[in-house]
């Protein structure tokens, strides 16, 4: 079994449920990825490892990432309910407070983020690819325009990619990306 094989199974156990020291020492275990690697549109899920921001993303109806190239990336892309696929200005989506907001209040908010599309959508890149040094490995990352955040990468599989958000003064949230549209 290759390695990307095992990365890839470990990945599927893990989606059950884990915990953050878990998450983050698989994160630790995988390869870095470099910048001229990640083109193309991302399909996103959620590891679920009791973040405060754990479902909340999908239930508003997230749907992933677009890397075009270093300097032009979409950091947040949604699904409308027709199905429609478009990026989102990530300055109006409430990313700070998302922690603090009742998951009673999600639950009912599903898909909200595709009835407000005309409000949040952008045709502006608002992120670009930078190596990192994060966890003592220099990868990939996506940096924000204009939030403290930086999405942080490594190599699951040729496909699938696991990333951290590194969000000033948050636990890290961890996700999937995968390979969806290859530009």
């Amino acid at each position: 079994m290759s390695a990307g094989t095992n990365a890839a199974a470990t990945l599927a156990e893990l989606e059950h449920g884990t915990d953050p020291e878990t998450a983050l020492a698989f994160f630790d275990s995988l390869p870095a990825v470099s910048c001229d690697e990640l083109r193309g549109r991302y399909r996103g899920r959620e590891l679920l490892t009791g973040h405060p921001m754990d479902g909340l993303l999908e239930a508003s109806g997230w749907y992933g990432k677009q890397f075009d190239d270093a300097d032009h990336v979409h950091p947040l892309l949604f699904q409308g309910r027709g199905g429609e696929v478009f990026a989102v200005e990530p300055r109006k989506v409430p990313l700070g407070i998302a922690p603090r907001i009742p998951s009673a209040v999600v639950d009912r908010s599903q898909g909200a983020v595709g009835a407000l599309k005309a409000a949040l959508r952008t045709k502006k890149h608002r992120a670009r690819l930078r190596a990192v040094e994060y966890r003592g490995v220099v990868t990939a990352a996506m940096v924000y325009d204009h939030l403290p955040i930086i999405d942080v990468f490594r190599r699951v599989d040729a496909d699938t990619l696991l990333g951290v958000m590194d969000l000033r003064d948050s636990a890290p949230y961890v996700f999937v990306l995968q390979l969806d549209v290859r530009n």
